[in-house]
């Protein structure tokens, strides 16, 4: 059984559509503790983090809240790097990432193991500040992470993710600049057609084998919008046709089985988009396939009108 802390990011500032920083408290009224607890599992939740010192920063016009995005990318870095045990990064929108991923990169390296990345998107987040047209910074997470140009403003990382240790399944939203950065890379990228034609399983074992063979950790990211927004509506960057409840839970009891998971990112839920609270107890469930619980044992739920 696993050691898992759950933390709190209520990190908002990724966007401009507000909402994101209830995602936290939404976890917890789902009972993600609790459901992990059930599970045999030692839970702590550490509470919610704070962002660091918000300095004034130079730099594109067009960013959406750079200081605060900076701040909170220096406060997670700082923490995720002295954690230990299985973390869970309860956000917030997906400009966590930039601090979470960098922090147990550079926690990896202390103790000499690779850190491989598992992008669970409906977008692919490869931007740079300068080629993002919206200045939403939580679209440039991976680029910042696997040490992309651009981010000068960001904390400089203590151990870069090489962009063959990263693979992305489930896009199906990709800007052009984007997908010429991607081209240019050695990310693997898995988009919805891929997965319709050769399902989702092979290319997920896949890059699960070169993570055990290296020896390596895995930073999960998943973002609510990875599935179809007729099961998960809560999330403001919506885009049909995404993974079936099914496959969902699938990729979770593949990551389960390979037993390589070390850190959690669970991001973009916006609570006040949310359908009686479907979306927090669909994510807190993928968490649960992830952490154990297989189908046989899966609670029967219901949604009933009030």
């Amino acid at each position: 059984m696993a050691r898992i802390t759950l933390l709190g990011v209520p990190l908002d500032c990724g966007k401009a559509r507000r909402g994101c920083l209830m995602g936290p408290d939404a976890y917890r009224v789902a009972g993600l503790a609790e459901t992990l607890t059930d599970l045999g599992h030692s839970v702590s939740d550490a509470g919610n983090i704070a962002p660091g010192e918000i300095r004034q920063i130079d730099g594109p016009a067009h960013l959406h809240a750079l200081p605060e995005t900076v701040a909170w990318t220096e406060a997670l870095a700082g923490w995720g790097r002295s954690s230990d045990g299985l973390v869970v990064f309860m956000g917030g929108d997906h400009a966590l990432s930039m601090g979470s991923v960098a922090g147990m990169a550079a926690r990896s390296a202390d103790r000499k193991r690779p850190l491989f990345v598992l992008w669970l998107d409906a977008h692919s987040d490869f931007h740079s500040p300068a080629s993002s047209s919206s200045g939403n910074l939580h679209g440039c997470p991976v680029a910042y992470v696997t040490g992309q140009s651009g981010f000068d403003a960001f904390p400089p990382l203590v151990a870069p993710v090489l962009e063959d240790r990263v693979a992305m399944i489930g896009l199906r939203s990709v800007d052009g600049a984007e997908k010429r950065a991607l081209e240019q890379s050695a990310i693997s990228t898995h988009d919805m057609r891929e997965i319709d034609e050769t399902g989702i399983a092979a290319p997920l074992r896949a890059f699960l084998r070169r993570v055990a063979a290296a020896g390596g950790d895995l930073h999960v990211s998943l973002d609510v919008d990875l599935m179809d927004p007729m099961i998960a509506p809560a999330v403001g960057t919506t885009v049909p046709g995404g993974l079936t409840f099914r496959e969902a839970h699938l990729v979770m009891e593949v990551l389960s089985e390979a037993d390589v998971v070390t850190s959690l990112d669970l991001v973009e839920l916006n609570p006040a988009l949310d359908e009686r609270g479907k979306t927090a107890q669909l994510m807190v469930d993928l968490t649960a396939s992830l952490m154990g619980r297989r189908i046989f044992d899966r609670p029967t739920q219901g949604f009933i009108e009030a």
